[in-house]
This record gives structure tokens, C-alpha cells and sequence, in this order.
């Protein structure tokens, strides 16, 4: 199953469904309609477990940084962001809670165009704001099984079951 959204494209082989969650296309199937929340570029549910994907690029990576103290317009840069990814996460859920779609684990995968550091450090603030594996005791099952933040490179080493490649658009 193939899936081409955000310039990348990704092939998950073992999927049972892949399709564009945030779509815009009114007459397509996956279209979710309320436009108050924010949503994923791509949803996966595969036998085990549903993927939660982000996608983004930026032009200037440079432009982010997690130090406060290093360059405080950054680091602003990457608190939005934070943010932002976090708010994709949450809003997702809960449409899929709305759907009755979430009766399997939630994994959330960010594909950053940053360097490996600066995902790492992503990663962190995401596991604590969302929170990552954590249960109340009331809890039935975790918000969120796993997050994790990478770039191209390290989404095809570490999932070889769904390569994923840049594409161009004419």
C-alpha cells in the first residue's frame, strides 16, 4: 500500500489500511469533515497496532534549536513546533476515538527534516507533553504507545518494512 503525501512517499507492505487522514478532497472516502482539529498526514493500521504520521519540511532546518540560552527566535521556532506536532497528535485521537478507531495501540512517527540531535531532543519533549506509554490509574490503555522523530535516513534504517522516499512534484 502506497501512500504519497507532503513530498514523500512510503510503502507499507504490511498494512491492512494506509490512506491521507488530513485530506481536503470532500468526495474522497477518508475525507473526516470537522475542520476545527487538526489532523496526521497519514494513518496506518496494521494488524498490531495504528501509526499516527507527521510529516514536515522546512526549508531553513537551521532555524530551530531546543536551547533557550543558545538563541531565544530558535528556540521559539522549536517550542511552536513542538506544539504544533503535539496538537496533530491529540486532535487525531480524538477523531479516531470519535470513529471508534482506536481499539489498538497508537503509534506516532514525526518525519523531520532535521538533523539527528535536534529530533532526538524533539522526541523527549514530545514522550513528556503527550505523555508517551504513561497511564493514570483510571487509565485502560496508554494515550499513546511510542513517539518517535526522524529524518529520512533514519525512518529507512529503522523501518525497513516501509521504505520511504522523497518524491518531486511537477
Amino acid at each position: 500500500m502506497i501512500i504519497e503525501t507532503d513530498g514523500y512517499r512510503i510503502d507499507f507492505t504490511d498494512a491492512i489500511n494506509a490512506f491521507k487522514f488530513d485530506e481536503t478532497d470532500k468526495t474522497k472516502l477518508t475525507y473526516h469533515g470537522a475542520t476545527v482539529l487538526k489532523a496526521v498526514d497519514i494513518i496506518a493500521e496494521l494488524p498490531e497496532a495504528y501509526l499516527f504520521i507527521e510529516i514536515k519540511e522546512y526549508d531553513k532546518p537551521e532555524d530551530f534549536h531546543d536551547d533557550f540560552k543558545a538563541d531565544k527566535a530558535k528556540y521559539d521556532n522549536f517550542k511552536w513546533l513542538k506544539r504544533y506536532l503535539k496538537y496533530k497528535y491529540r486532535d487525531s485521537y480524538l477523531y479516531r476515538y470519535s470513529e471508534d478507531k482506536v481499539d489498538k495501540p497508537v503509534h506516532y512517527i514525526c518525519l523531520l527534516n532535521f538533523d539527528n540531535a535536534l529530533n532526538y531532543s524533539m522526541r523527549e519533549n514530545l514522550h513528556r507533553e503527550l505523555p508517551v506509554g504513561q497511564v493514570s490509574p483510571r487509565w485502560v490503555r496508554p494515550f499513546a504507545q511510542s513517539c518517535q522523530v526522524l529524518n529520512l535516513a533514519a525512518w529507512n534504517r529503522n523501518f525497513t518494512k516501509w521504505p520511504a522516499q522523497k518524491v518531486t512534484t511537477a
